[in-house]
């Protein structure tokens, strides 16, 4: 029978094997480019709460979908949308029931411009602007809510000659930034800071205009089985990563 200091030791070592750490993994998260603010502050307390990384690729949500269908290696969506993730839950591409609904994004039409655009977005009717960006309605549900919002001002058939049409919405965000367009619609997300919007003008579009933009994340196939990938998408729940989602305009 080992001695009163050797049982101590033994006692020791099993109490710090139990308190330590799972082995910390790594998550692939595909992102939907709205999202790149919050989500690139949520990965970094992630890291710091639960010792797993979350390694994120950001664009455009259809063209995760078709990246996901040809076999990447994501094991996280997290949608501009709720249709994507429910579909590629129905083609058995993603786990049944890990769906839900982690933030509702806000349109809002933005110039860099001081004073270029009113609370009211009565600038789409008066002109003096020769480009409106806007994200590809066909891929970006963003760009989708743009063109209802057009529709339900009457003002789509009007404005279409001057669309620049951008891949996603990181690209429309772009275009306004850099000047090649006067104004676009964007996400609420890339224009406002510490809760307030920044540089620039801006009226953040009602929401009776649109469809609301639901963003879903869910589980995918690949990510089945992974302690980090279940640690991420439980962590985006929880009450940290809700107010970052807040703090940059999404309602939850």
């Amino acid at each position: 029978m080992p001695d009163r200091t050797a049982m101590k030791r033994i006692l020791a070592s099993a109490f710090l094997l139990a308190a330590a750490p799972a082995i910390a993994g790594e998550v692939q998260v595909a992102v939907a480019a709205n999202f790149t603010a919050p989500a690139k502050r949520i990965a970094e307390e992630f890291a710091r709460d639960s010792g797993h990384t979350a390694a994120l690729a950001f664009g455009g949500t259809g063209k995760f979908y078709a990246q996901i269908k040809a076999g990447a290696p994501f094991e996280v969506l997290l949608a501009a949308d709720d249709k994507t993730p429910a579909r590629l839950e129905e083609e058995g591409d993603a786990v049944p029931g890990s769906r839900f609904t982690y933030a509702t994004g806000r349109l809002v039409l933005w110039s860099a411009r001081a004073g270029f655009v009113d609370d009211k977005g009565d600038v789409l009717g008066k002109g003096g602007f020769r480009h409106l960006a806007i994200a590809n309605p066909k891929l970006a549900p963003y760009g989708q809510a743009a063109m209802e919002t057009l529709a339900a001002l009457k003002r789509g058939d009007a404005l279409q000659p001057r669309f620049v049409m951008g891949e996603n919405i990181a690209q429309a965000y772009q275009f306004v930034a850099t000047g090649n367009a006067e104004l676009g619609f964007v996400a609420l997300s890339q224009v406002m800071k510490d809760g307030r919007i920044g540089e620039g003008s801006a009226w953040v579009v009602p929401v009776e205009l649109h469809r609301p933009i639901r963003q879903d994340a869910v589980l995918l196939a690949k990510g089945k089985g992974s302690p980090a990938a279940a640690a991420w998408l439980a962590y985006l729940r929880s009450d940290k990563a809700r107010a970052v989602i807040k703090s940059f305009g999404y309602a939850l």
